[in-house]
């Protein structure tokens, strides 16, 4: 059996847990005010091309997604999320826990437009009746979305334009963003993701750690006593040397890049496998997720040698299977996939 169930199947890279074992019985100080941590936000810092963005590191997506969004937001406002947005459907209503709502509109491919934002921005201000509602206080999106297709720098520009005249940050979830980032059909960089948004995450649990997620607020922004928030919603490791070494790891010569591209060389040999089988694509997506129409005698047949994800109902006929890769994926799980299924 080989699984493509998703990316974080596997536990660390390799290089993590040689350093986190050569780290280990060193003496070093709790939540984060440690030597590799301190090092691993002046890496990121630095790759992301600006001296003005401030580094937290949290345990994982949805506790960081919470965080971000609730201490950002006043106690009147919500986020702005499309229908598929990780927010609105995996998070086991987390932001509205906090009592902040999602404001979901109408998205394509798993993602927003920037008209779309626009036109509910405008018919929200002129409602006379606004003020009894939520206000839409922040800009949530993913990159890859979640059901893995881009934003073109373009589009991400005329989101981040619509989001600076209306004074609202603009926040992106980069769970998968080294698979993003990686992908050739990406005209994306780390620094014009850093210039174009108020924060965003750069996920590690993803992409080859064991855990943890670096938050990235871009523009000095970072909320008063955030460590006292994180601490305050269960998100602050008091062993955060964890995470510290880990993306010290990741963000030394290039890991987090190499690895993550060797996931989207990987993804590339699973479409063409997919394409050689016959199988239905649910979306045309150009990063580490596949996601495939099958029906259940499909599914059966895959089932007897890999493990995969039912992502979503299509019909009543018909089910969405995700075959995703990542960093620990192998020639011989693809071969598995080619010759046996």
């Amino acid at each position: 059996m080989v699984s493509f169930e998703c990316d974080y199947i596997a536990g660390a890279h390799p290089e993590i847990i040689r350093r986190l074992e050569e780290t280990n019985m060193e003496a070093l100080s709790g939540y984060g005010m440690d030597r590799y941590t301190e090092s691993a936000k002046e890496k990121i810092k630095k790759a992301c091309g600006t001296d003005t963005a401030q580094v937290e590191f949290l345990t994982g997506g949805t506790q960081t997604n919470m965080v971000v969004i609730s201490t950002m937001l006043r106690d009147w406002e919500g986020v702005i999320a499309v229908p598929s947005g990780h927010v609105s459907v995996h998070e086991s209503g987390a932001i509205e826990f906090t009592g902040h709502e999602v404001l979901e509109i109408p998205g394509r491919d798993g993602k927003m437009q920037a008209d779309t934002l626009r036109e509910y921005l405008v018919r929200f201000y002129s409602d006379v009746t606004h003020d009894h509602m939520t206000f839409p206080g922040m800009v949530y999106i993913s990159y890859p979305t979640e059901p893995g297709t881009l934003y073109s720098k373009k589009e991400l520009e005329d989101i981040s334009a619509v989001c600076r005249e209306y004074e609202i940050p603009l926040y992106l979830d980069g769970a998968r963003l080294g698979y993003g980032l990686m992908s050739r059909h990406s005209d994306l960089s780390l620094q014009d993701i850093a210039r174009l948004t108020d924060v965003f995450y750069i996920g590690g649990t993803k992409v080859g750690a064991l855990c943890g997620e670096a938050v990235v607020f871009t523009k000095n922004n970072r909320p008063d006593h955030f460590m006292t928030s994180v601490k305050k919603r269960g998100a602050l490791l008091a062993k955060g040397r964890l995470l510290g070494v880990q993306f010290d790891t990741l963000f030394t010569d290039d890991l987090y890049f190499r690895i993550s591209r060797h996931a989207i060389e990987m993804a590339e040999q699973l479409r063409e496998i997919i394409r050689e089988k016959g199988w239905e694509f649910y979306v045309d997506s150009p990063t580490n997720q596949q996601l495939i129409l099958m029906d259940e005698e499909q599914m059966r047949k895959l089932s007897e040698h890999v493990i995969f994800d039912r992502w979503g109902v299509y019909d009543d006929k018909l089910t969405i299977v995700r075959l995703a890769t990542s960093w620990s994926t192998t020639e011989d799980d693809l071969r598995v996939l080619r010759e046996l299924c």
